[in-house]
Protein backbone atom coordinates (compact mmCIF):
# COMPACT_ATOMS: atom_id res chain seq x y z
CA UNK A 1 0.00 0.00 0.00
CA UNK A 2 1.31 3.12 -1.01
CA UNK A 3 2.00 6.01 1.84
CA UNK A 4 -0.25 8.72 2.23
CA UNK A 5 0.47 12.16 0.97
CA UNK A 6 2.84 14.20 3.35
CA UNK A 7 0.88 16.11 5.68
CA UNK A 8 1.59 20.28 4.85
CA UNK A 9 3.63 21.56 7.22
CA UNK A 10 5.62 25.02 7.12
CA UNK A 11 9.35 25.01 5.96
CA UNK A 12 12.17 25.11 8.30
CA UNK A 13 15.91 26.10 7.80
CA UNK A 14 18.43 24.14 10.05
CA UNK A 15 21.22 25.64 8.34
CA UNK A 16 21.30 24.68 5.24
CA UNK A 17 19.06 21.73 5.79
CA UNK A 18 15.11 22.22 4.96
CA UNK A 19 12.98 20.61 7.16
CA UNK A 20 9.62 20.25 6.58
CA UNK A 21 7.49 21.96 3.84
CA UNK A 22 7.74 18.69 1.19
CA UNK A 23 11.71 18.34 1.95
CA UNK A 24 12.89 14.99 1.68
CA UNK A 25 12.08 13.75 6.00
CA UNK A 26 15.76 14.15 7.61
CA UNK A 27 17.68 11.83 9.63
CA UNK A 28 18.45 13.10 13.24
CA UNK A 29 20.86 11.64 15.70
CA UNK A 30 22.54 12.18 19.49
CA UNK A 31 25.66 12.25 20.80
CA UNK A 32 26.44 10.54 23.62
CA UNK A 33 30.13 12.29 24.71
CA UNK A 34 30.62 14.90 26.85
CA UNK A 35 30.30 17.80 25.04
CA UNK A 36 33.35 19.60 27.19
CA UNK A 37 34.94 16.30 25.49
CA UNK A 38 36.09 18.58 21.63
CA UNK A 39 37.98 15.53 20.78
CA UNK A 40 35.27 12.70 21.81
CA UNK A 41 31.95 14.97 20.41
CA UNK A 42 33.81 16.07 17.23
CA UNK A 43 34.69 12.67 16.61
CA UNK A 44 31.58 11.24 17.38
CA UNK A 45 29.73 13.58 15.42
CA UNK A 46 32.05 13.10 12.01
CA UNK A 47 31.36 9.23 12.24
CA UNK A 48 27.26 10.16 12.70
CA UNK A 49 27.15 12.69 9.72
CA UNK A 50 30.00 10.16 7.53
CA UNK A 51 26.68 7.66 8.39
CA UNK A 52 24.62 9.71 7.16
CA UNK A 53 22.97 11.80 9.74
CA UNK A 54 22.01 15.34 8.49
CA UNK A 55 21.46 16.85 11.51
CA UNK A 56 23.70 16.09 14.78
CA UNK A 57 22.56 16.83 18.74
CA UNK A 58 24.87 17.80 21.53
CA UNK A 59 24.06 18.02 25.26
CA UNK A 60 24.73 21.84 26.58
CA UNK A 61 24.12 21.73 30.16
CA UNK A 62 27.73 22.99 31.74
CA UNK A 63 29.70 26.24 31.35
CA UNK A 64 32.18 23.85 30.33
CA UNK A 65 29.82 22.72 27.59
CA UNK A 66 28.82 25.57 26.27
CA UNK A 67 32.26 27.04 25.54
CA UNK A 68 33.26 23.75 23.75
CA UNK A 69 30.59 24.31 21.06
CA UNK A 70 32.03 26.51 19.21
CA UNK A 71 35.50 24.88 18.93
CA UNK A 72 33.67 21.65 17.75
CA UNK A 73 31.81 23.42 14.72
CA UNK A 74 34.92 24.93 14.07
CA UNK A 75 36.81 21.91 14.25
CA UNK A 76 34.36 19.95 11.89
CA UNK A 77 34.12 22.78 9.63
CA UNK A 78 37.78 22.29 9.01
CA UNK A 79 37.21 18.62 8.02
CA UNK A 80 34.87 19.50 5.74
CA UNK A 81 32.13 18.16 7.97
CA UNK A 82 29.01 20.83 7.61
CA UNK A 83 26.33 18.76 9.51
CA UNK A 84 23.80 21.43 11.16
CA UNK A 85 24.79 21.20 15.45
CA UNK A 86 21.73 21.34 17.48
CA UNK A 87 21.97 22.56 21.15
CA UNK A 88 20.05 20.00 23.37
CA UNK A 89 18.92 22.29 26.27
CA UNK A 90 17.27 21.56 29.65
CA UNK A 91 17.03 23.78 33.02
CA UNK A 92 19.86 26.36 32.77
CA UNK A 93 19.24 27.00 29.03
CA UNK A 94 18.32 30.42 29.19
CA UNK A 95 21.66 31.20 31.70
CA UNK A 96 23.89 30.07 29.09
CA UNK A 97 22.54 31.17 25.97
CA UNK A 98 22.48 34.74 27.67
CA UNK A 99 26.26 34.25 28.71
CA UNK A 100 27.86 32.38 25.84
CA UNK A 101 26.60 34.33 22.70
CA UNK A 102 29.31 32.44 20.64
CA UNK A 103 27.76 29.30 21.32
CA UNK A 104 24.67 30.55 20.74
CA UNK A 105 25.40 31.38 17.30
CA UNK A 106 27.63 28.34 16.51
CA UNK A 107 24.51 26.37 17.04
CA UNK A 108 22.19 25.47 14.34
CA UNK A 109 19.14 25.23 15.92
CA UNK A 110 17.92 24.54 19.76
CA UNK A 111 15.93 22.36 21.42
CA UNK A 112 13.68 23.40 24.62
CA UNK A 113 11.77 20.82 26.43
CA UNK A 114 8.53 22.96 27.93
CA UNK A 115 8.51 20.85 30.98
CA UNK A 116 12.21 21.64 32.13
CA UNK A 117 11.83 25.20 31.96
CA UNK A 118 9.30 27.11 33.75
CA UNK A 119 6.55 28.28 30.90
CA UNK A 120 3.26 28.39 31.92
CA UNK A 121 4.08 29.32 35.31
CA UNK A 122 3.70 32.71 37.00
CA UNK A 123 6.78 34.21 35.51
CA UNK A 124 8.09 32.45 32.47
CA UNK A 125 11.05 34.57 32.02
CA UNK A 126 13.04 31.31 31.04
CA UNK A 127 11.65 30.31 27.95
CA UNK A 128 10.65 34.00 26.89
CA UNK A 129 14.72 34.79 27.64
CA UNK A 130 15.78 31.20 25.14
CA UNK A 131 13.05 32.19 22.30
CA UNK A 132 14.60 35.75 22.70
CA UNK A 133 17.90 34.80 22.08
CA UNK A 134 16.41 32.24 18.99
CA UNK A 135 15.35 35.62 17.43
CA UNK A 136 18.15 37.64 18.17
CA UNK A 137 20.21 35.04 16.37
CA UNK A 138 17.57 33.83 13.59
CA UNK A 139 17.90 30.19 14.83
CA UNK A 140 14.78 28.17 14.95
CA UNK A 141 13.54 25.81 17.67
CA UNK A 142 12.45 22.33 18.18
CA UNK A 143 10.02 22.56 21.35
CA UNK A 144 10.19 19.04 22.19
CA UNK A 145 7.77 17.76 24.77
CA UNK A 146 8.53 14.33 26.58
CA UNK A 147 6.00 12.65 28.82
CA UNK A 148 8.80 11.95 31.02
CA UNK A 149 8.88 15.55 31.98
CA UNK A 150 5.79 16.74 31.00
CA UNK A 151 4.76 20.27 32.60
CA UNK A 152 3.29 18.67 36.33
CA UNK A 153 0.89 21.90 36.56
CA UNK A 154 -0.63 21.35 33.06
CA UNK A 155 -1.01 18.20 33.60
CA UNK A 156 -2.67 18.43 37.13
CA UNK A 157 -5.19 21.03 35.69
CA UNK A 158 -6.39 19.03 33.01
CA UNK A 159 -6.52 16.01 35.39
CA UNK A 160 -9.24 17.74 37.49
CA UNK A 161 -10.57 19.18 34.12
CA UNK A 162 -11.60 15.78 33.12
CA UNK A 163 -12.37 14.92 36.66
CA UNK A 164 -15.45 17.37 36.89
CA UNK A 165 -16.98 15.59 33.19
CA UNK A 166 -20.22 13.87 32.88
CA UNK A 167 -17.72 11.03 31.80
CA UNK A 168 -13.91 11.33 32.50
CA UNK A 169 -11.41 9.82 30.21
CA UNK A 170 -8.71 7.29 31.48
CA UNK A 171 -6.18 9.01 32.69
CA UNK A 172 -3.49 7.73 29.97
CA UNK A 173 -5.66 9.80 27.34
CA UNK A 174 -5.67 13.03 29.47
CA UNK A 175 -1.94 12.79 29.52
CA UNK A 176 -1.51 12.34 26.05
CA UNK A 177 -3.96 15.76 25.67
CA UNK A 178 -1.68 17.19 27.80
CA UNK A 179 1.34 16.47 25.66
CA UNK A 180 -0.30 17.85 22.74
CA UNK A 181 -1.43 21.05 24.91
CA UNK A 182 2.09 21.88 26.66
CA UNK A 183 3.59 21.51 22.65
CA UNK A 184 1.07 23.98 20.99
CA UNK A 185 0.53 25.96 23.86
CA UNK A 186 4.86 26.42 24.04
CA UNK A 187 4.77 27.20 20.41
CA UNK A 188 1.90 30.18 20.42
CA UNK A 189 3.98 31.50 23.35
CA UNK A 190 7.27 31.21 21.02
CA UNK A 191 5.80 33.34 18.30
CA UNK A 192 4.45 36.10 20.68
CA UNK A 193 7.67 36.26 21.93
CA UNK A 194 8.92 36.90 18.50
CA UNK A 195 10.00 33.75 17.05
CA UNK A 196 8.59 33.32 13.45
CA UNK A 197 6.14 29.84 12.52
CA UNK A 198 8.58 28.53 10.24
CA UNK A 199 11.51 28.53 13.04
CA UNK A 200 9.47 26.25 15.08
CA UNK A 201 9.55 22.35 15.10
CA UNK A 202 7.39 20.20 17.68
CA UNK A 203 8.38 16.90 19.10
CA UNK A 204 5.70 14.92 21.53
CA UNK A 205 8.06 12.27 22.62
CA UNK A 206 7.10 8.65 24.82
CA UNK A 207 8.17 5.72 25.05
CA UNK A 208 5.43 3.25 23.88
CA UNK A 209 4.18 2.18 20.10
CA UNK A 210 0.68 2.88 20.42
CA UNK A 211 0.77 5.70 22.74
CA UNK A 212 3.23 8.01 20.07
CA UNK A 213 0.89 7.00 17.12
CA UNK A 214 -2.56 8.54 18.89
CA UNK A 215 -0.46 11.41 19.95
CA UNK A 216 1.37 12.49 16.99
CA UNK A 217 -2.34 12.09 15.14
CA UNK A 218 -3.73 14.35 17.85
CA UNK A 219 -0.57 17.06 17.00
CA UNK A 220 -1.03 16.98 13.42
CA UNK A 221 -4.64 17.01 13.17
CA UNK A 222 -4.24 20.85 15.13
CA UNK A 223 -1.66 22.10 13.41
CA UNK A 224 0.79 22.83 10.45
CA UNK A 225 4.08 23.52 12.50
CA UNK A 226 7.11 20.75 11.19
CA UNK A 227 7.03 17.39 13.50
CA UNK A 228 10.16 15.61 14.66
CA UNK A 229 9.40 12.00 15.16
CA UNK A 230 10.32 9.20 17.37
CA UNK A 231 10.33 7.03 20.53
CA UNK A 232 11.66 8.52 23.74
CA UNK A 233 14.22 5.80 25.50
CA UNK A 234 13.31 3.65 22.36
CA UNK A 235 15.31 0.64 24.31
CA UNK A 236 18.26 -1.98 23.74
CA UNK A 237 19.10 -3.93 20.84
CA UNK A 238 16.14 -5.41 19.14
CA UNK A 239 13.73 -4.29 21.45
CA UNK A 240 14.85 -0.55 20.17
CA UNK A 241 14.93 -1.22 16.34
CA UNK A 242 11.79 -2.70 16.39
CA UNK A 243 9.88 -0.73 18.66
CA UNK A 244 11.50 2.89 16.78
CA UNK A 245 10.33 1.06 13.59
CA UNK A 246 6.96 0.02 14.24
CA UNK A 247 5.93 3.69 15.83
CA UNK A 248 7.96 5.64 13.11
CA UNK A 249 7.10 3.56 10.28
CA UNK A 250 2.93 4.00 11.01
CA UNK A 251 3.00 7.72 10.95
CA UNK A 252 5.20 8.07 7.89
CA UNK A 253 3.09 5.99 6.39
CA UNK A 254 0.49 8.76 7.49
CA UNK A 255 2.19 11.22 6.11
CA UNK A 256 2.84 12.36 9.33
CA UNK A 257 6.70 13.32 10.08
CA UNK A 258 9.42 16.09 8.89
CA UNK A 259 12.56 14.77 10.88
CA UNK A 260 13.09 11.27 12.55
CA UNK A 261 15.25 10.05 15.48
CA UNK A 262 15.83 6.31 16.50
CA UNK A 263 16.92 6.75 20.15
CA UNK A 264 18.13 3.57 20.84
CA UNK A 265 20.24 2.64 23.63
CA UNK A 266 23.92 1.06 22.15
CA UNK A 267 24.60 -2.21 22.99
CA UNK A 268 28.19 -2.37 25.41
CA UNK A 269 30.96 -1.14 23.38
CA UNK A 270 28.73 -0.16 20.46
CA UNK A 271 28.36 1.93 17.38
CA UNK A 272 26.13 4.91 18.23
CA UNK A 273 25.96 4.90 14.30
CA UNK A 274 23.56 2.26 14.72
CA UNK A 275 20.60 4.56 14.96
CA UNK A 276 21.23 6.51 11.71
CA UNK A 277 21.42 3.34 9.50
CA UNK A 278 17.90 2.62 11.55
CA UNK A 279 16.32 5.46 10.61
CA UNK A 280 17.61 5.26 6.76
CA UNK A 281 16.33 1.79 6.38
CA UNK A 282 12.52 2.79 7.82
CA UNK A 283 12.86 5.40 4.59
CA UNK A 284 14.07 3.33 2.31
CA UNK A 285 11.74 0.24 3.24
CA UNK A 286 8.79 2.89 3.16
CA UNK A 287 10.15 3.85 -0.43
CA UNK A 288 10.58 7.55 1.09
CA UNK A 289 14.46 7.49 0.65
CA UNK A 290 17.12 5.80 -1.10
CA UNK A 291 20.41 6.00 1.09
CA UNK A 292 22.64 2.79 -0.05
CA UNK A 293 21.90 -0.65 -2.27
CA UNK A 294 19.83 -3.34 -0.58
CA UNK A 295 20.53 -6.45 -0.03
CA UNK A 296 17.59 -9.32 -0.51
CA UNK A 297 19.04 -12.20 1.31
CA UNK A 298 17.20 -15.57 2.29
CA UNK A 299 17.07 -16.34 5.65
CA UNK A 300 18.24 -19.94 4.92
CA UNK A 301 17.27 -23.09 6.17
CA UNK A 302 17.93 -26.84 5.86
CA UNK A 303 18.53 -26.58 1.82
CA UNK A 304 21.07 -24.17 3.06
CA UNK A 305 23.44 -25.64 5.91
CA UNK A 306 26.41 -24.19 4.58
CA UNK A 307 27.10 -20.45 6.31
CA UNK A 308 28.21 -19.42 3.01
CA UNK A 309 25.64 -17.48 1.37
CA UNK A 310 25.59 -15.85 5.34
CA UNK A 311 29.04 -14.61 4.88
CA UNK A 312 28.81 -13.73 1.58
CA UNK A 313 25.28 -11.66 1.90
CA UNK A 314 27.10 -9.96 5.18
CA UNK A 315 30.41 -9.12 2.96
CA UNK A 316 28.24 -7.38 0.28
CA UNK A 317 26.33 -5.51 2.78
CA UNK A 318 29.31 -4.40 4.36
CA UNK A 319 30.93 -3.51 1.16
CA UNK A 320 27.88 -1.70 -0.36
CA UNK A 321 27.95 0.58 2.70
CA UNK A 322 31.23 1.66 2.90
CA UNK A 323 31.43 2.08 -1.05
CA UNK A 324 28.36 4.82 -0.87
CA UNK A 325 30.58 7.89 -0.38
CA UNK A 326 32.61 7.41 -3.17
CA UNK A 327 29.55 6.21 -5.66
CA UNK A 328 27.66 8.89 -4.11
CA UNK A 329 29.78 11.29 -5.28
CA UNK A 330 30.43 9.83 -8.41
CA UNK A 331 27.24 8.53 -9.73
CA UNK A 332 23.54 8.77 -9.94
CA UNK A 333 21.04 6.31 -8.53
CA UNK A 334 23.00 3.71 -7.48
CA UNK A 335 21.54 4.37 -4.17
CA UNK A 336 18.75 2.13 -5.51
CA UNK A 337 20.08 -0.68 -7.03
CA UNK A 338 18.60 -3.63 -5.64
CA UNK A 339 21.26 -6.58 -5.33
CA UNK A 340 20.46 -10.64 -4.07
CA UNK A 341 21.98 -12.93 -2.63
CA UNK A 342 20.34 -16.23 -2.45
CA UNK A 343 21.28 -19.42 -0.84
CA UNK A 344 19.64 -22.39 -3.00
CA UNK A 345 17.44 -22.86 -6.36
CA UNK A 346 14.22 -22.51 -4.88
CA UNK A 347 13.95 -18.73 -5.08
CA UNK A 348 17.51 -17.79 -5.67
CA UNK A 349 17.45 -17.48 -9.92
CA UNK A 350 13.83 -15.73 -9.47
CA UNK A 351 14.83 -13.36 -6.98
CA UNK A 352 18.28 -12.68 -8.41
CA UNK A 353 16.10 -11.97 -11.70
CA UNK A 354 13.61 -9.76 -9.84
CA UNK A 355 16.85 -7.70 -8.77
CA UNK A 356 19.44 -5.28 -10.75
CA UNK A 357 22.04 -7.87 -10.27
CA UNK A 358 21.74 -11.36 -8.21
CA UNK A 359 23.63 -14.84 -7.13
CA UNK A 360 22.27 -17.70 -6.54
CA UNK A 361 24.49 -19.96 -4.83
CA UNK A 362 24.53 -23.77 -4.06
CA UNK A 363 22.43 -24.89 -1.71
CA UNK A 364 23.21 -28.60 -0.02
CA UNK A 365 23.55 -31.22 -2.28
CA UNK A 366 23.32 -28.87 -5.46
CA UNK A 367 25.60 -28.46 -8.32
CA UNK A 368 28.85 -26.51 -7.02
CA UNK A 369 28.26 -23.73 -9.41
CA UNK A 370 26.32 -19.83 -8.46
CA UNK A 371 24.57 -18.36 -11.69
CA UNK A 372 25.03 -14.43 -11.57
CA UNK A 373 21.72 -12.63 -13.42
CA UNK A 374 22.20 -9.33 -14.37
CA UNK A 375 19.34 -7.19 -15.24
CA UNK A 376 17.01 -10.27 -15.40
CA UNK A 377 19.49 -12.00 -17.58
CA UNK A 378 22.32 -14.50 -16.93
CA UNK A 379 24.82 -13.11 -17.27
CA UNK A 380 27.27 -16.06 -16.29
CA UNK A 381 28.07 -19.09 -13.58
CA UNK A 382 30.78 -19.07 -10.95
CA UNK A 383 32.32 -21.74 -9.20
CA UNK A 384 35.43 -22.32 -7.08
CA UNK A 385 36.97 -20.67 -4.05
CA UNK A 386 36.90 -16.81 -5.60
CA UNK A 387 32.83 -16.50 -6.14
CA UNK A 388 32.98 -13.35 -3.62
CA UNK A 389 36.16 -11.46 -5.40
CA UNK A 390 34.48 -12.49 -8.71
CA UNK A 391 30.80 -11.20 -8.14
CA UNK A 392 32.34 -8.19 -6.92
CA UNK A 393 34.23 -7.13 -9.65
CA UNK A 394 30.90 -7.89 -12.08
CA UNK A 395 28.90 -5.60 -9.09
CA UNK A 396 31.42 -2.74 -9.67
CA UNK A 397 31.65 -3.24 -13.79
CA UNK A 398 27.64 -2.97 -13.59
CA UNK A 399 27.69 0.05 -11.18
CA UNK A 400 30.49 1.80 -13.45
CA UNK A 401 28.61 1.18 -16.50
CA UNK A 402 25.16 1.81 -15.42
CA UNK A 403 25.25 4.74 -13.28
CA UNK A 404 28.11 6.00 -14.85
CA UNK A 405 25.62 6.57 -17.84
CA UNK A 406 23.08 8.03 -15.47
CA UNK A 407 25.43 10.89 -13.77
CA UNK A 408 26.17 12.15 -18.00
CA UNK A 409 23.01 12.24 -18.87
CA UNK A 410 21.64 14.10 -15.87
CA UNK A 411 24.73 16.57 -16.77
CA UNK A 412 23.88 16.33 -20.88
CA UNK A 413 20.25 17.49 -19.28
Amino acid sequence: MASQPRRHSAAVSVGKVKVGGGHPIVVQSMTNTDTADVVSTVNQTMALAQAGSELVRVTVNTDEAARAVPKIVETLNKFGVRVPIIGDFHYNGHLLLKKYPEMARALAKYRINPGNVNIGKKHDDNFRIMIEAAVEYDRPVRIGVNWGSLDSALLTRMMDENNLLAEPLDARTVTLQAIVRSALESAQAAEQYGLRRDQIILSAKVSGVQDLIRVYRMLAAECDYALHVGLTEAGLGSKGIVASTAGIGVLLQEGIGDTIRASLTPLPNGDRTDEVIVCQQILQALELRSFTPQVTACPGCGRTTSTFFQDMADQIQTYLRTQMPVWGARYSGVEEMKVAVMGCVVNGPGESKHSNIGISLPGTFEEPVAPVYVDGKLKCTLRGDRIVEEFLTILNDYVDRTYAAKALEAVDA
